[in-house]
């Protein structure tokens, strides 16, 4: 007996920099957000009402469209306990599930390392962007790093001997580097991954055509390059990439604007060019940021907070809202920031289990709370 179910499939989108929780999802019923937000208040005729109490920032018509098909599930007063305000520390912390101690292996790696425990294709994890995301990173997990899918390859494909000698000659000179430390190991590894993943992915352009027309940002090329990968049915089980940047200490309103007008009309065409593909019902993707932003406005821009907000987008989603806004009660804040009500990796155990069919604990270091978004 055949069977038609599809792989389940996760997009992981970085907003890097610190996205304002209380400018995105805003509390325009108490009064307490204007009395916090004197200079970036957003005026309430402009403010995208989702019930009563809460409603989206005015450039995110898109994500309301999605929201209001039962596909997008806001996740209220995400972070951890003794949120770090560092960019890097912070993010650390997300990609590794790790904030008590340094930690060294992503929790993507470990979910990647669980989908293809015998590394039969090194495309089972793709970042979109330069670099590897740590939460991706595990050594002995092949993860390739795609900056742009149209010229990714390093060789033309009409020269095999070329690429076979050179090929040969890449891997010698690493070889020197396998066993001398993780670090040269991985990179050794890293290499030569890449070189696989480009064969594999060279395909992807030459099979894709669609209606949908992307926005010409960033962060639409990024999905579209996704889209481009994922309707291609390589066996790409994970996709990671960003969209920056979020951290507005100051000229945040129109930057904010900018940030969230160029990200929902991105996602609603992603989702848009999957379903005309017929490839959107496996698909879940994740919109996460390091940390919230503080409560007061510094005048043109808000500082480094506390819980922020994530938003889980999908045709499987349950939408609505999950967990509570946190309070704005001044005896309530954390050192002025917004005090964190549901621990980031109890919405990633909702993830790995509901959606990639994974066991949790052993990925995110321990049991949380899950939400039933999925």
């Amino acid at each position: 007996m055949t069977t038609t179910k599809k792989d389940p499939v996760l997009v992981v989108v970085q907003l890097t920099g610190g996205n304002d929780y209380m400018n995105t999802v805003i509390p325009y019923a108490d009064p307490l957000y204007r009395d916090f937000r004197p200079n970036l208040g957003i005026a309430d005729e402009q403010i995208i009402k989702l019930d009563g109490e809460v409603g989206l920032h005015p450039s995110m018509g898109p994500i309301k469209r999605l929201y209001d098909q039962g596909k997008v599930a806001i996740i209220h007063g995400i972070g951890y306990p003794n949120s770090s305000r560092s960019h890097f520390r912070s993010m650390d912390i997300w990609h590794t599930c790790e904030p008590e101690k340094l930690g060294t292996e992503g929790w993507l790696g470990r979910a990647i390392q669980e989908l293809d425990p015998n590394k039969e294709t090194v495309v089972t994890g793709i970042n979109i962007g330069y670099g590897l995301p740590r939460a991706m990173a595990l050594r002995g997990v092949p993860v390739v790093s795609v900056p742009d899918l149209d010229t990714y390859g390093l060789f033309p494909a009409d020269v095999d001997q070329q690429r076979a000698q050179l090929l040969d000659t890449f891997a010698r000179v690493y070889s020197p580097a396998i066993g001398t430390g993780p670090v040269m190991d991985y990179l050794g590894s890293t290499g030569l991954d890449a070189m696989k993943g480009a064969d594999d992915l060279k395909v992807a352009p030459l099979m894709y055509s669609s209606t949908v027309e992307y926005a010409d940002s960033p962060i639409a090329r990024k999905l579209r390059d996704i889209a481009r990968i994922h309707t291609a049915n390589l066996g790409t089980r994970i996709f990671y990439t960003d969209h920056a940047n979020f951290d507005t200490h100051a000229a945040q309103a129109s930057g904010h604007a900018k940030l969230w007008a160029d990200g929902s009309q991105a996602v609603e065409d992603f989702f848009d060019d999957l379903r005309e593909h017929n490839a959107s019902d496996n698909v879940v993707m994740v919109l996460f940021s390091e940390f919230g932003r503080r409560v007061r406005d510094n005048g043109s821009g808000t500082d480094h907070g506390g819980a922020g907000v994530a938003f889980v987008i999908g045709d499987s989603v349950k939408g609505g809202q999950y967990s509570e806004y946190p309070s704005r009660e001044e005896q309530d804040l954390q050192l002025g920031d917004l005090a964190p009500n549901h621990d980031f990796r109890g919405m990633y155990s909702t993830v790995l289990e509901k959606c990639l069919e994974l066991e949790a604990r052993p990925i995110v270091n321990g049991a949380f709370e899950q939400l039933p978004f999925l």
